[in-house]
């Protein structure tokens, strides 16, 4: 399939902890016709902490939509929440602890500005 053939360039972020249910959303928007990445399994070792944020960042800015899977306790998701946030990007839930930061992001989910 043609990159111009993809529906959406989606980036899945959240807590690596939850690699099932990361490998089933990728599949089900892949099946859609998109374009997944999901940062958080991608192999770097060559590139320390700044440099993850700034691969991260590029990702965040080539993407259409942010898909969120989080555990509450994932500090990383948090800055990535706030690139997809200060980037106005869409944001999807797929799933998400009820801990905290839940009501900020469900009410962004549903009134991007």
């Amino acid at each position: 399939m043609s990159i111009e053939a993809y529906r959406n360039k989606i980036l899945l972020i959240g807590s690596s902890q939850y690699q099932e249910k990361f490998e089933e959303v990728r599949r089900r928007l892949a099946s859609e016709g998109n374009e997944v990445r999901t940062p958080a399994f991608d192999n770097l070792p060559n590139l320390d902490d700044y440099g993850v944020c700034l691969h991260n960042r590029s990702l965040m800015e080539w993407c259409d939509r942010v898909h969120i899977i989080w555990d509450c306790r994932s500090t990383g998701t948090i800055f990535d929440f706030g690139m997809a946030f200060a980037l106005r990007k869409p944001i999807r839930i797929e799933y998400l602890e009820s801990k905290t930061w839940q009501g900020v992001m469900r009410k962004y989910e549903v009134n991007p500005r």
